[in-house]
């Protein structure tokens, strides 16, 4: 999945491409592909310097971080991205990053990773707390019971143990009242 910037002659190219989702199949990966990804962007290319701008659609498999059931997530990530030559780094370092510099990434041997780029996109879709619907209920936490798909029969009563001695003055003031 790499872009060889010696076969771009122009200086706007439009470019599309459809990947399998087992060509991102990693074990160490928060999420997995379930569908395929396409790649739709366009190449401006001036000397050295590459711009990348365009988006990847595909669908997410991830795992509910409630009721731990697995659910698909339709992903279509934008983006405009910056690239330089790896040897040009130095100039980035030796000045204050500026806004711009946020969308900035650096090749080497004329050609770009498409595959990093479609991760980063993925990453970026991810949800903070995946949940397979907004209502999901979870699991019971007593029985383990996913309660999207009903009721357990534990008793869901919880007493804060630090409240345990005033139930004692509860049962103890009922006892004089008795007498």
């Amino acid at each position: 999945m790499k872009l060889d910037l010696n076969q771009i002659r122009q200086p706007e190219t439009p470019f599309e491409a459809t990947y399998a989702p087992d060509r991102f199949a990693d074990g160490d990966q928060d999420y997995t592909v379930a569908a395929p990804v396409v790649l739709r962007l366009t190449i401006y290319k001036d000397k050295a310097r590459v711009r990348l701008a365009g988006r990847v659609t595909t669908t997410l498999g991830l795992e509910c971080g409630r009721c731990l059931e697995p659910y698909a997530l339709p992903v279509e990530g934008v983006f405009d991205l910056q690239y330089v030559p790896l040897a040009d780094a130095g100039e980035f370092a030796e000045r204050e990053i500026g806004d711009d510099d946020m969308s900035v990434a650096f090749y080497e041997e004329e050609t770009i990773d498409l595959r990093q780029l479609v991760d980063e996109q993925c990453y970026l879709a991810l949800p903070m707390k995946p949940l397979c619907r907004p209502d999901c209920q979870g699991l019971c936490p007593d029985c383990g019971t996913n309660l999207n798909q009903g009721v357990c029969g534990c008793t869901r009563v919880w007493v804060d143990p630090r409240l345990d001695v005033l139930k004692t003055l509860i049962t103890s003031d009922r006892k004089n009242d008795d007498a």
